[in-house]
């Protein structure tokens, strides 16, 4: 690119895109509110820009920065990725996935996409739009949170090709008076070109030209309307709106831009709903860079990208050292765990994540499929109703609640409820058709009774529940607080899943899921390095009474069969959904928490006839992958005790709202385990009345496969 035979600097070609969210604008509701709300963010508009000039003319006077003394970014810088060994596992981008090209080698749709979602008067403003800025500030007060953005494109650029150290309103200033600048030395459409060439599209895609072969295994001049629209959705949220990963959310935000093409004159309206009608087309090109443990270290580089002090490109561009908590010894001993269970190619599939609770580090994180034909990480995107490991979530409520539950006693039969009369009954059974009568509660977690649990939902809260299971560490999935989400009503992930029990495992304090244990720059400095983010969430003796139910859950209740040959103190509980569609096991040492997750991921199709296992639930399979992990894991661990808890639970007068269902526990006695292990079904939960539908895996993704141990292909 050149401007009137001057050539642009080396690094204009190669950055990062300034990440903004843009939603649908709330409506306004009445015209003297909207005038009102326009008269005050113009008056604060005005206040901001005049204190920006006085502050700028105070600060900068005889030293406004120049595009010649400020130092461009390199290009072609890639980012390696190390495990917790040393080994490497990849690099997150190389020159191959960027190819700059000249204007004329880019389709005018590209170009008229890219200014109608970005900066529709990029042709009328100077580098810096007092109107956009006005204009975004007037939707973000309007609809209470961020909907726009107001840097220019020329303001991304400098932000993508310009070092500029400062990070908030003083980096604002100066980029602000390098694009008036850039805008002075060069035209539009080479600042456009520059852009294009510049900007990330997710999938390792720097550049148009990189993103067309990427997504359609095209060159990008000849991109249609559609495609290009597509694309140029992709740079403020990249992650978000992969089409691979989220098409329905990458269709949404293609219509947006249609909608911004029409509105303004780039397209027809019989244009934008003939591009609206074509369907995503996908066609993945060859650009790619090999990379082992490729959903691992897609996860380090979104990770490491949600920091504010890194973002996209710095990860994949800016000549990072990332070493990552993946232990490959732990990695390869979860999939053996798995193969060696689920060995025929119709048998279901399967994902473990392992964690160290102390730290939150990621240790092992393995699903059995195959990166390169599904790119849909089962293990961390996968959402699944978990079963009856959620009423370990309930347990914590009551015992913060100060619930005995060595002293509470429920009736364990069929249960139906009903609040109001306009609400259906919620009838609740058990799957084999046994009932204990009158049981403690601390009983009825060993036996996993649907009935007990039940009523102790309502009783301490659905609300309560749900809070506690995002304290513990499952804050993404959506969950609804109904009395059947003690029963595992809402899909979470293997790893949300982990990372509560892992709480647990360490006393109540959570310390945040992370793959990555340090970071490095090209020159050996280090950007960030082990963290200490522990905070307590819950109460250490709530944990210590929650660990030793579970505790005896691996020795006289559901999950005996998970448990290790050495015997070491350990806790854990089995999960099963209605149909035995999905199958858990989630459980925890005080040295490494770990859970087993298995399903069809495109279905929910009952696991029936799996590994001469007539019906699949969370005592059989999941245990048995359990045990032989962990039991491999931790080979040459010396066994550790929980911690006394330093605040045991000062336990309350309770008594509950179903105490009239106990008739006499000398009628009805409690029940008492001596078997080895209780049978399968008798864990399973029934599908409950008042529940959200399950959130299963995207449609598309393919049937379960073994992950090779050799070198795959990430995007």
């Amino acid at each position: 690119m050149e401007q009137r035979g001057r050539a642009v600097p080396e690094g204009i070609a190669k950055g990062t895109s300034r990440r903004r969210r843009s939603r649908r604008q709330r409506r306004t509701t009445g015209r003297r509110g909207a005038f009102a709300t326009t008269f005050l963010v113009l008056a604060l508009v005005t206040a901001v820009g005049t204190g920006l000039l006085l502050f700028g003319a105070a600060r900068y006077m005889g030293e406004l920065p120049t595009l010649d003394a400020i130092k461009a970014r390199q290009i072609g810088a890639n980012s390696s990725v190390y495990d917790a060994k040393g080994t490497g596992l990849g690099v997150l981008a190389s020159e191959e996935n960027r190819q700059p090209v000249p204007s004329d080698a880019i389709s005018p749709w590209m170009k008229k996409a890219t200014v109608a979602i970005e900066d529709r008067r990029f042709y009328d403003h100077d580098g810096v739009d007092a109107r956009g800025i006005a204009r975004a500030a007037i939707r973000n007060i309007a609809a209470g949170r961020v909907v726009q953005g107001g840097s220019t494109l020329t303001q991304q650029l400098i932000s993508q090709i310009y070092i500029v150290k400062e990070r908030t309103f003083d980096r604002k200033l100066r980029e602000a008076l390098l694009a008036l600048q850039l805008e002075q030395r060069f035209t539009k459409d080479e600042i456009l070109t520059a852009y294009l060439n510049t900007v990330f599209y997710g999938n390792n895609a720097y550049g148009v030209e990189a993103a067309a072969q990427t997504y359609f295994a095209k060159q990008a001049k000849d991109l249609t309307i559609a495609e290009a629209a597509l694309l140029a959705g992709l740079p403020q949220l990249p992650s978000y709106y992969d089409p691979y990963a989220n098409p329905d959310a990458a269709l949404e935000r293609r219509t947006q831009v249609l909608q911004a093409m029409r509105e303004t004159g780039r397209i027809t309206a019989a244009q934008e709903a003939k591009a609206n009608r074509a369907p995503l087309d996908l066609k993945r090109g060859r650009i790619y860079g090999k990379v082992r443990e490729s959903f691992f270290v897609r996860y380090v580089a979104e990770e490491l990208a949600a920091d504010p002090d890194f973002g996209d490109v710095a990860v994949r561009a800016g000549g990072l050292r990332i070493e990552t908590t993946l232990d490959p010894r732990l990695q390869a001993q979860a999939r053996a765990a798995m193969r060696s269970i689920l060995r025929s190619p119709g048998d279901p599939a399967a994902a473990i994540v392992a964690i160290r609770p102390k730290t939150g580090e990621i240790v092992a994180m393995a699903s059995t499929r195959y990166f390169r034909k599904d790119q849909f990480d089962l293990a961390s995107q996968g959402r699944r109703q978990p079963g009856s490991t959620f009423k370990t979530f309930t347990l914590a409520t009551a015992v913060e609640q100060g619930i005995d539950p060595r002293a509470t006693r429920y009736m364990s039969a069929p249960f139906s409820w009903q609040p109001d009369p306009a609400s259906p009954v919620w009838e609740v059974g058990t799957a084999g058709g046994s009932y204990s009568g009158g049981v403690t509660l601390e009983n009825a977690t060993l036996a996993s009774d649907n009935t007990v649990y039940a009523q102790l939902a309502i009783d301490v809260g659905p609300d309560n529940i749900a809070d506690m299971a995002r304290r513990l560490g499952v804050p993404d999935s959506k969950l609804v607080p109904v009395p059947s989400i003690t029963l595992g009503s809402s899909g979470v992930s293997p790893l949300e899943m982990t990372t509560a029990y892992a709480t647990l495992a360490n006393g109540g304090v959570y310390n945040p899921p992370t793959a990555i244990r340090a970071v490095e720059d090209a020159d050996g400095n280090e950007l960030l390095g082990r963290r200490s983010r522990g905070v307590r969430v819950i109460q250490d003796g709530v944990a210590a009474e929650v660990t030793r139910i579970l505790g005896e859950n691996m020795y006289a209740g559901t999950g005996t069969g998970a448990r290790t040959t050495d015997a070491r103190p350990q806790a854990g509980k089995t999960g099963t959904t209605d149909d035995n569609t999905d199958a858990w096991f989630c459980g925890y040492t005080p040295d490494l928490a770990a859970c087993v997750w298995i399903g069809f991921p495109d279905e929910t199709r009952p696991l029936y006839n799996v590994a001469g296992v007539g019906a699949v639930s969370g005592p059989t399979l999941p245990a048995d992958i359990w045990h032989l992990f962990m039991d491999a894991a931790l080979q040459g661990v010396a066994p550790h005790e929980f911690r006394a808890p330093r605040q045991p639970v000062a336990w309350e007068s309770f008594t509950s709202q179903f105490a009239d269902r106990i008739v006499s526990s000398l009628t009805v006695p409690d029940v008492q385990f001596t078997a080895p292990k209780p049978k399968p079904e008798e864990e399973t939960a029934p599908e409950p009345v008042e529940t959200a539908p399950a959130e299963t895996a995207p449609a598309e993704t393919a049937p379960a496969e073994a992950v090779p141990a050799e070198a795959v292909q990430v995007p």
